[in-house]
């Protein structure tokens, strides 16, 4: 039974910071990798980033790099997002997933499995 816990989100000021984690159980979290996804108001689920069961290769959306930091820590099962330099656009709904294997996609369809989510809102 796969279950994935996020928090840290929040109220933040344009240029701010949060730190998002996520808490995963019910499988061998080394051996899958894992992405951060958001939902704003209106939109669809959008990709942010991800990260390898190893934690060696990550990748992002174009509008975040530079400013967020995926990272993982196997031993504790949990994968983080750094998010620095905040802005209004990236008010959403943050949510982590699974991957269906060692590598996460960049899309709904490369994972199985995904948390209820915490709340970032970025605002003056």
């Amino acid at each position: 039974q796969v279950q994935l816990v996020e928090s840290g989100g929040g109220l933040a000021q344009p240029g701010g910071s949060l730190r998002l984690s996520c808490k995963a159980s019910g499988f061998i979290f080394s051996t899958y990798g894992m992405s951060w996804a958001r939902q704003a108001p209106g939109k669809g689920l959008e990709w942010v980033s991800s990260i390898a069961s190893d934690g060696r290769d990550t990748y992002y959306k174009e509008s975040v790099k530079g400013r967020f930091t995926i990272s993982r820590d196997n031993a504790k099962n949990t994968v983080y997002l750094q998010m620095n330099s905040l802005k209004p656009e990236d008010t959403a709904l943050y949510t982590c997933a699974k991957g269906r294997g060692a590598q996460a996609g960049r899309v709904t369809d490369d994972h199985d499995n995904w948390g209820q989510g915490t709340q970032v809102t970025v605002s003056s």
